[in-house]
């Protein structure tokens, strides 16, 4: 996948969380804020609050994880692949994306699944836009034999 950006090593920035911070922030801000992609040719907008520490909602779920919104913890290889969304949005189109929809809590959400990449994208449908709702490497097998068995089992309805 010649497209995939590389990955953002916290590892080069020499344990400065705040620089490395600043440096994913300002992908960030260039792939969502400034030049917001199309996903198929849908409007895609933002998850802006609650903001924290200056930065939309959608920024932190792409860097961290955790069930509620005050407790979400770094998780840094989400936060490695911060130009990976963008790069999944544009190319949504390439056969290696696996793409599918699944409601859950009345929300309809698409999945898009890079087994190659082992990373999932993960947007909010919203009948006219889509938001980017969280984004994140998959590192275990279980992981990826579930993500393609609710894959295949959306290609066969």
């Amino acid at each position: 996948m010649q497209w995939l950006p590389p990955i953002i090593p916290f590892a080069d920035y020499e344990g400065d969380w705040g620089r490395y911070l600043n440096a994913i922030y300002v992908i960030f801000q260039r792939d969502f804020c400034n030049d917001l992609p199309k996903f198929l040719g849908r409007e895609i907008r933002l998850k802006k609050y609650p903001i924290t520490y200056k930065k939309e909602a959608t920024f932190w779920h792409f860097v961290s994880q955790g069930n509620e919104e005050a407790d979400r913890e770094i998780d840094f290889r989400r936060a490695e692949c911060i130009a990976w969304p963008r790069a999944f949005i544009e190319n949504a189109d390439d056969p290696a994306m696996k793409i599918w929809t699944e409601t859950r809590k009345n929300r309809k959400n698409i999945h898009i699944w890079n087994e190659q990449a082992s990373y999932l994208l993960v947007l909010s449908d919203r009948g006219d836009y889509v938001l980017p709702w969280t984004a994140y490497p998959i590192e275990y097998e279980h992981q990826r034999q579930k993500l393609n068995r609710r894959w295949m089992q959306y290609k066969i309805q």
